[in-house]
């Protein structure tokens, strides 16, 4: 199915339905818990265009308002942002002493680990001598006025520093909950050259890291202001991109049978154990695990309750189901499975609560 809407990158018409979730709740609403669950929930819908002309894939649609309680950033997230600085540092990108950053809602920040390398917030709308964003630029509806936003707050020389998950991976670990209302950006780097290009930018530097199941960070600076010798992770990332088809919807084809396949083996996991007489429940109240959840049907009798460690989620519900959202330390005097809905929290989720290990359990094992 085509789409008649202009591509949100480059103002394409020519716009493909690669994914299509149907009616789902919003990803961002988490209704008070003693709250009745109402029909309307879940009636939004969420799909997947592609563009022909620039190959960004993004949200077709979204009728939600957003409304997202502000998450608390993961010790993995905490430790990779280090990381990244010190491999860019290491790379000789971090020039200059003045800093921005494009938030996002999920919450985290950069800037504390810039400021122990001496760089100061630039003042108001100066361009600064390196600019970041960790998962912010998906978040805008507009893509094109997005990177000109973020190209126009690199000072000359300067380098702009992009996290994003690609959408290879996304691709190829069939991971179709990243799409979701509120995050209307999924990115190849060959889409991200051309709107990079369009904005007077292009990459120079690709730093890769396992957190989500793969995220890049990308380095661009104004266009003239390259190193010498071309960077040998961009030219293969370019090259895997091409050689999986990513710029056109057949290489998008193992996201579409995804999201009915893995809500219903949650659905039977579930069913079973709590056959079993054993209490059910889940870590995680993700807005990725929103559509999981109500494609799969859940509800209290069969998924106890889902634990977060976000204050502002406690004591709301996973929208269009009547799954509580607790404190994680509510689990700890439970003794049944408990989905885990974001893998990369498994190290810190254990540490700080022991009596979960051998107990959580992720998308691929629930057969």
């Amino acid at each position: 199915m085509t789409s008649s809407r202009a591509c949100r990158g480059c103002g394409s018409p020519d716009l493909t339905r690669v994914l299509d979730l149907g009616r789902v709740p919003a990803a961002d609403r988490f209704p008070p818990a003693d709250s009745p669950v109402s029909p309307d929930e879940s009636a939004h819908p969420s799909a997947m265009d592609l563009c022909g002309d620039c190959g960004l894939a993004q949200l077709a649609d979204d009728d939600t308002v957003a409304d997202e309680p502000r998450g608390v950033e993961p010790r993995a997230l905490r430790e990779q942002a280090a990381d990244a600085v010190d491999r860019v540092a290491a790379a000789g990108l971090l020039g200059g002493s003045t800093v921005r950053e494009f938030g996002s809602p999920h919450g985290g920040t950069w800037l504390p680990v810039l400021a122990d390398r001496g760089f100061a917030v630039a003042d108001g709308d100066t361009p600064a001598d390196v600019v970041l964003d960790c998962f912010g630029i998906m978040h805008e509806p507009d893509q094109r006025a997005a990177f000109a936003a973020r190209a126009a707050a690199v000072a000359p020389g300067g380098v702009l520093l992009l996290q994003y998950q690609p959408l290879g991976s996304i691709v190829a670990h069939r991971q179709w909950t990243a799409l979701r209302h509120g995050h209307f950006g999924y990115y190849t780097l060959i889409a991200l050259r051309r709107l990079l290009a369009d904005v007077g930018m292009e990459p120079v530097r690709a730093f890769e890291f396992d957190l989500y199941g793969g995220t890049v960070l990308l380095a661009a600076r104004h266009a003239g202001h390259r190193p010498a010798g071309p960077d040998g992770t961009i030219t293969r990332i370019l090259r895997d991109e091409r050689t999986a088809g990513l710029t056109e919807p057949e290489g998008l084809r193992p996201l579409a049978d995804a999201p009915q396949e893995q809500a219903r083996a949650l659905r039977d996991w579930a069913g079973r154990a709590a056959a079993r007489g054993e209490t059910v429940a889940a870590y995680g109240a993700a807005s990725r695990a929103v559509a999981l959840f109500a494609l799969a049907g859940l509800e209290r009798s069969t998924m106890s309750c889902i634990a977060d460690a976000s204050p502002t989620k406690q004591g709301r519900r996973m929208p269009g189901t009547d799954v509580p959202i607790v404190a994680p330390e509510a689990l700890d005097a439970t003794t049944g499975p408990v989905f885990l809905t974001l893998p990369d929290l498994y190290d810190e989720i254990t540490e700080a609560h022991p009596a979960l290990r051998g107990r959580l359990v992720t998308e691929g094992e629930l057969s």
